[in-house]
């Protein structure tokens, strides 16, 4: 397994759509178990293929805490099913817009259909925290990231400094 560098906004492919995968096989498991260490070691709790580059539906997930037992979901051309009226709201942040965190508010609980790493179709109903995870994940799918439901001037502050922060990178990088 290899961690994989993360795209950070603004970057113009955090706003493509992801094109669904047709078969799981070895490659694919070796891209979800890249993705699963590269989400570990960022450390983030959730992680779509197009925030490495991959423009393909597929996401990793692990909203266990650092004493528990890791419990990673894979999911594969995730797809919501159901969305409740009832809304929580959740403090987000995302490993493509690091150090930056807004209250979000969306549905509380959801179903998925999805493909599982082994290729078998599967269903999950989540809630909380995991309903929250999985619905921002789906998301960057559909090229859609959270600050995409602020105000455009809490927005558009935000990708101001994701834009300072990147020339300070490259710069620091030659």
């Amino acid at each position: 397994m290899s961690i994989r560098n993360i795209i950070i906004e603004p970057d113009i492919i955090l706003r493509k759509k992801s094109e669904p995968l047709h078969q799981v096989n070895n490659d694919t498991q070796k891209l979800l178990d890249d993705m699963l260490k590269t989400m570990y070691a960022a450390p983030g709790i959730g992680l779509a293929a197009v925030q490495i580059g991959i423009l393909k539906r597929i996401i990793v997930i692990d909203i266990s805490k650092k004493e528990e037992k890791k419990n990673p979901i894979f999911l594969i051309n995730p797809e919501i099913t159901y969305q409740s009226k009832e809304t929580s709201t959740y403090e987000e942040g995302c490993l493509s817009l690091p150090g930056h965190f807004a209250e979000i508010e969306r549905p509380a609980k959801c179903k998925i259909n999805y493909i599982n790493y082994h290729g078998k179709k599967a269903e999950l109903e989540a809630e909380g925290l995991l309903s929250t995870c999985v619905q921002h994940e789906i998301d960057h799918l559909n090229g859609i990231l959270f600050i995409d439901y602020l105000s455009k001037l809490k927005k558009d502050m935000i990708i101001k400094k994701l834009k300072k922060q990147k020339k300070e990178l490259d710069k620091a990088i030659l």
